[in-house]
């Protein structure tokens, strides 16, 4: 066999491994040092196995996640969710906005999207957004009599936001494995995400105006508060997370901070948060730092496996053989695209979001150059396609999310049926997306200036 052929072969047994439920991070490594022996092979090499060069391979790459930058605010971001996830400010936030938007048609699902929205934005972490959602919003919308598969679907919808709205760890990533600036992502996404949120609300609004009994007004004793309540609840509980919100990413937008800095200034809000609304004590600290170093590590490791794993491949010509295969399609930019986008698609069936950014994405990157992509903008595709991966049946993570803190009522049928409408408006931002880029480059182009 050839080199190219081998590398061909390293990825089919990884891909296998994947599918035997194998740890991915190390099977990426152990598949990165086998075949590593094989690529850097030397005479005299059986007589000191540990010589082989592919030990130096996988230390370098090790001491290159250690001293990256951009993964610096990885941790930090995840500390700031998981602190304000365990300050209990969510069931505050859906009251009041939903008292707030009472006059508005669907008035609780619309408050359950922006909710989802602001949380998801504050943790980026959609399991907790969909499971803690589930637990406050989906039974007061099904005791208000909505209907069961709509309140399902806006859960599980505006509950995967937080993997591509700023402080998104997705596009952080991204960035470290694209070599694009962080700052110019958030940019770049920010419209998208506004323009997704709002077809959410748009269409619960609709539904509502259209079949009522979908989404009932809620009775005026749950919802007539006097209007300077109202403004102590919005101040007490909107406020203080829309700041700490606005500060981090305003710090980064306008150059007032890197992503790392502002981390650092959200992980501390975070805290003061929590010890604001008398919710900080020792084990909400301890268990917020154990999950954010569990997250961080699987995160680390996969970086440290892909690399590994990508640098041997490479190396044997794998990269160099699905470019050429790729190019003799003869597909135009907009072909290409769709058949990439179909790729991320599948592969979020089995695969998290961080494995597919570390692993498989970095095969598309080299070709986008040849198709004239915009990394930025096929990264903010992506970031939308991943949405897709939460929401679609069989392998619907957020709809199994629910399902776990839902009424035993709820089967999980009506929860996909619910979903599907959402997973809809993705897939139309998506199109909007590529048919207008000014919706990823305005706003980078506006604050930043001309690449």
């Amino acid at each position: 066999m050839t080199d190219p052929q081998i590398a061909i072969l390293m990825m089919v047994l990884f891909i296998i491994s994947i599918f035997l439920g194998f740890p991915i991070a190390f099977t990426l490594m152990a598949m990165g040092v086998f075949f590593g022996f094989y690529a850097y092979w030397t005479p005299g090499q059986l007589e000191n196995l540990f010589a082989s060069r592919v030990f130096d391979l996988l230390v370098q790459r090790t001491y290159d996640v250690m001293s990256n930058d951009i993964l610096v605010a990885v941790p930090l971001f995840l500390f700031m969710g998981y602190m304000i996830e365990r300050s209990n400010i969510l069931d505050r936030l859906f009251v009041t906005l939903q008292i707030a938007a009472k006059h508005i048609p669907g008035s609780m699902a619309v408050a359950a999207i922006i909710t989802c929205a602001m949380f998801a934005t504050a943790t980026g972490i959609v399991g907790a957004v969909v499971t803690l959602m589930g637990l406050l919003a989906l039974p007061a919308m099904l005791k208000a009599g909505y209907d069961r598969k709509l309140s399902a679907g806006v859960i599980c919808a505006g509950g995967t936001l937080g993997i591509m709205i700023p402080p998104s760890i997705l596009l952080i990533v991204y960035a470290a494995v694209s070599g694009i600036s962080v700052v110019r992502l958030y940019a770049g996404v920010f419209l998208p995400g506004l323009i997704l949120a709002g077809m959410y609300v748009v269409y619960v609004m609709i539904r509502a105006i259209i079949n009522p009994k979908l989404a009932p007004k809620p009775p005026e004793a749950d919802t007539g508060v006097p209007f300077f309540r109202l403004v102590y609840m919005l101040l007490t509980s909107f406020f203080p997370l829309a700041v700490l919100i606005a500060c981090v990413l305003g710090a980064i937008l306008f150059g007032l901070a890197t992503p790392t800095e502002a981390a650092s200034v959200g992980a501390l809000g975070s805290i003061c948060l929590a010890a604001g609304y008398r919710e900080l004590d020792w084990d909400r600290l301890k268990e917020s730092v154990y999950l954010t170093v569990r997250t961080s590590a699987m995160v680390c490791w996969l970086f440290v496996g892909s690399w590994t794993f990508s640098s041997v491949f490479s190396y044997l010509g794998g990269e160099g053989l699905i470019k050429d295969f790729v190019l003799g399609l003869d597909l135009n930019p907009v072909m290409f695209l769709i058949l990439a986008q179909i790729i991320i698609f599948l592969l979020g069936w089995p695969l998290e979001w961080s494995e597919i950014i570390i692993i498989f994405v970095p095969i598309f990157l080299p070709l986008l150059p040849h198709f004239n992509v915009d990394p930025m903008l096929f990264g903010i595709l992506v970031a939308l396609n991943l949405q897709t991966s939460f929401l679609t049946p069989p392998m619907a993570m957020s709809c199994y999310y629910l399902k776990g803190v839902a009424p035993p009522e709820l089967d999980l049928t009506e929860i996909f049926k619910g979903a599907l409408p959402f997973l809809s408006m993705v897939i139309v931002t998506m199109a909007v997306v590529y048919i207008v880029p000014a919706a990823t480059t305005w706003l980078p182009t506006l604050v930043y200036g001309q690449f």
